[in-house]
């Protein structure tokens, strides 16, 4: 039996977790944190502790470098969260015994395999995964190939038509993570996401965000699915509020794809991690 490793390498949280193609076996979430070296240590210690293993597969969050060619693949690069700029996760990974086969890609990416492969996306020809919790991210799926140009879509950080005029990105300003995302709608609202309750005109605001956001992408990339998940995204009053809109603003110009949940729930990036790893092994 194939044995894998995956990692989910969030902004507030990491998973690692070792199984197969048929699910997770054991698993251990810890928060993230400001130091990659301890964090790195810790998935190196669980991968160890579970071994031996056949393939590992890394999500992790972005901006990182997916591209095996490019002199700092594996590396997270431009991000704004403390300590973790331009710092080599594989490197420190294989610096601590782990010598599998790995491959190293966004966490979005990796959730979108794990939807397309095992979820929700069972079947897509073109599914689009998107995330809003504490940022906005999104992989899409082609024909069972991820999307990937010179690095990876950065598909939270478009302009949005209307969007307010202050916003919290601290690259773009108002852009729609800047907007759209945790801390710009608690900025906003004067109050987070989760203490809003649903009939609250603020689900609205946001609902207008969403679908402007994801009619630029239903435009640009033409997904037959949209996967909406994360910890904002995945509420089911935002999705009832999205789904007309979306329609209103496509207009009958192009088919309006399905909207729904993630099937996986919150093993969508671990489980295609387990993807990735498997993608190794090619």
């Amino acid at each position: 039996m194939v044995k894998f490793g995956g990692i989910e390498s969030g902004g507030t949280k990491t998973v690692v977790a070792v199984g197969d193609a048929s699910g997770v076996d054991v698993e251990e979430r810890f928060p993230t944190g400001d130091d990659p070296a301890a964090a790195m240590q810790r998935v190196a210690d669980f991968l160890h502790a579970h071994g031996p293993l056949d393939a590992v597969g890394f999500g992790s969050f972005g901006p990182c470098d997916p591209n095996p060619r490019s002199r700092t693949y594996g590396h997270v690069t431009s991000t704004p969260k403390p300590g973790w700029a331009n710092t080599d996760v594989v490197g420190m990974l294989r610096s601590r015994g782990i010598a599998a086969p790995l491959t190293f890609d966004t966490d979005v990416n990796a959730a979108a395999l794990g939807e397309w492969r095992y979820g929700a996306g069972t079947g897509s020809e073109a599914l689009l995964y998107l995330t809003i919790g504490t940022g906005i991210g999104g992989g899409a799926i082609f024909g069972g190939r991820v999307l990937h140009g010179a690095v990876h879509p950065e598909m939270g950080h478009q302009r949005i038509p209307g969007a307010p005029a202050e916003g919290v990105c601290p690259y773009h300003g108002n852009c729609w993570e800047g907007v759209g995302a945790g801390p710009g709608i608690a900025a906003r609202e004067g109050r987070p996401a989760q203490d809003i309750p649903p009939d609250d005109d603020a689900w609205r605001r946001l609902a207008e965000l969403v679908a402007m956001g994801l009619s630029n992408l239903v435009m640009a990339l033409s997904p037959d699915l949209i996967v909406l998940g994360g910890g904002v995204g995945i509420q089911p009053h935002l999705h009832d509020l999205v789904r007309p809109r979306l329609a209103e603003i496509i207009a009958g110009y192009v088919p309006v794809p399905a909207l729904v949940p993630p099937g996986l729930g919150n093993q969508a990036g671990i489980r295609g991690a387990f993807v990735l790893a498997e993608q190794a092994l090619d």
